[in-house]
Parts: structure tokens; C-alpha cells; sequence
């Protein structure tokens, strides 16, 4: 089984700042991490070959020095780190990153084997959009399971996972063949500590560093700023709200649900209406 992780170096959010005249996000001198949506996914594919046997490829793409997140990943025990840098992929948005990553999963299977598995976080702290992973799966014809908080049950012989999905109305238990794309929730899971062992071979292994046409990029119109048609305008930092809490009071053996339904009503007149007439539709 052959398991493929994409992992992201972004800035420390705790210290990331907006700079006054452009209001872009100051990378400068702003320490990095692994996106740490995506230490989910990886703990998840590590458990998965840990039971079933196989290797796991964590692959990343950007500068020189996102090497230091693959060599974090290695800590962790995975088996290979991938790491997708080159001029070209400068300035891309979630399309040109989907296509470079879809790009090199492929010239990674080609050289170790096809992916059973491609394992995301749900999405990055620094862009939030959790859309790579789904171009990804949608580049390369994989079915995609977004919000997966648990996975049920794995069976590798008949090449199915039965997962347990977030959504609105509750979990959803889901079933896929494989080959598939998992993004992984936050708190489903804890980044294991590594070996010594895994700490002396992360630091002592060669990473594999491909470029654009080394990893089989063919079209470069597709990828960096040529193949981002995403502008962003500016970035800000919310304004603190203004509203206090309210204090909801509840009369002796009232109910505070309802009490907190009343409340809730009474700030949204329009919301009963809908509720109703959406009950009635189905």
C-alpha cells in the first residue's frame, strides 16, 4: 500500500501580520510550521501503514526552505519526503497549486508505485479556501471525502474505507473504493512523537527535490501567476465586534433551550418563517 501526504509550510499564525500600505500577510522573518490542519491527515496515514503495512510519501510545494517542514515530517516516521520547488510555481493560487501537486502525485507514482490513498488536511491557516485538496482529487480522477473525521474501517484485500464524514445534519457514513482522496478534520486525531531513530533519520535523509519539468510539468502556462486567475484585492484583519453578550434569564422550571430559542427569534424575526417553511418542504 503506497500513501500519499500533502503537507504546507505557512506562517506561524500566531505571529503573522498585515502590512499597513499593501495589506498582503508579512512573511518576512515570520517563523513557519506544518499547516497544522495537516498533521491530522499525516498521523492518519502513519496509523493506516502502522495496521496495513506499506510506505508513506509526504509531498509539499514551495520554496527552498519548505524543506524543513518534510524534514519535521520525517521526525514522525514517514518513509519519503517530496519536496515541489521551482521559480515557476511562484505567486500560485489553489487552481495552479492543485494542478503542480496533481502533477507530481503522478510522477510519484510512476516512481513508487500509484497512491491507494491521498491524504490532505482539511485546509491551510494561512488561505482557508479547502480547495486543493478537491482539485487535486478532481485532477486526477480520484473520489474525494472532505471533513472526514474518523475512518471506520479499512479493508486493503477489497480496496474499500468506510469512513465517518461531518456535515450539517450529522455524520455521514460513507463507503469508497480505492484509489481516493481523504481530507481529514481537526481534533480527530493526535501527531504521534517521534522515534530517536526517526529523528537522527530525518535529519540525516535526502529529500527528493523535483522542479517544474522534473516532476513532469509539460504546460507552464498552468502553473505560478500565469495560471492563477485568483486576484486578491487586499487582506485585513476583522474589526472587533462592538455587540456584549446578552444575558438570557430563565424563570423557575423554565427552559433554557427554549428560552434560548425565543432569544435567538426575537434578534432574527425572519429566521421562524424560514424554519417553518423549510420543515413543511420535506
Amino acid at each position: 500500500m503506497h500513501i500519499v501526504v500533502c503537507i504546507k509550510q505557512v506562517p506561524d499564525s500566531a505571529q503573522i501580520r498585515v502590512h499597513p500600505v499593501t495589506n498582503t500577510i508579512m512573511r518576512q522573518g515570520v517563523p513557519t510550521i506544518i499547516n497544522p490542519y495537516d498533521l491530522f491527515a499525516l498521523e492518519e496515514a502513519l496509523r493506516l501503514r502502522d495496521r496495513f503495512g506499506g510506505e508513506v510519501t509526504v509531498l509539499t510545494m514551495g520554496p527552498p526552505s519548505a524543506e524543513e517542514s518534510l524534514r519535521k515530517a520525517l521526525t514522525f516516521g514517514v518513509d519519503r519526503a517530496v519536496l515541489l520547488t521551482d521559480r515557476f510555481f511562484a505567486g500560485s493560487d489553489t487552481l495552479a497549486t492543485s494542478f503542480a501537486l496533481a502533477t507530481a502525485i503522478k510522477k510519484i507514482g510512476d516512481t513508487w508505485g500509484a497512491p491507494d490513498i491521498v491524504f490532505t488536511g482539511k485546509q491551510t491557516i494561512d488561505g482557508d479556501t479547502a480547495q486543493v485538496g478537491p482539485g487535486i482529487a478532481k485532477r486526477l480522477g480520484l473520489m474525494q471525502i472532505t471533513y472526514v473525521a474518523k475512518i471506520a474501517e479499512f479493508d486493503p484485500e477489497g480496496r474499500t474505507v468506510t469512513l465517518e464524514r461531518r456535515a450539517e445534519g450529522g455524520t455521514q457514513v460513507l463507503r469508497s473504493t480505492l484509489p481516493c482522496l481523504i481530507a481529514m478534520l481537526e481534533a480527530t486525531n493526535e501527531i504521534r512523537r517521534g522515534t530517536m531513530a526517526d529523528a537522527l533519520r530525518g535529519a540525516r535523509s535526502e529529500i527528493v527535490k523535483w522542479n517544474a519539468k522534473e516532476a513532469g510539468v509539460t504546460d507552464m502556462g498552468k502553473c505560478g501567476l500565469k495560471g492563477s486567475p485568483t486576484i486578491v484585492k487586499r487582506v485585513f484583519a476583522p474589526s472587533a465586534r462592538a455587540e456584549k453578550a446578552k444575558l438570557v434569564e430563565v424563570a423557575e422550571g423554565g427552559s433554557l433551550a427554549e428560552a434560548l430559542i425565543d432569544e435567538v427569534f426575537t434578534r432574527q424575526p425572519g429566521l421562524e418563517p424560514d424554519l417553518i417553511t423549510l420543515a413543511r418542504g420535506h
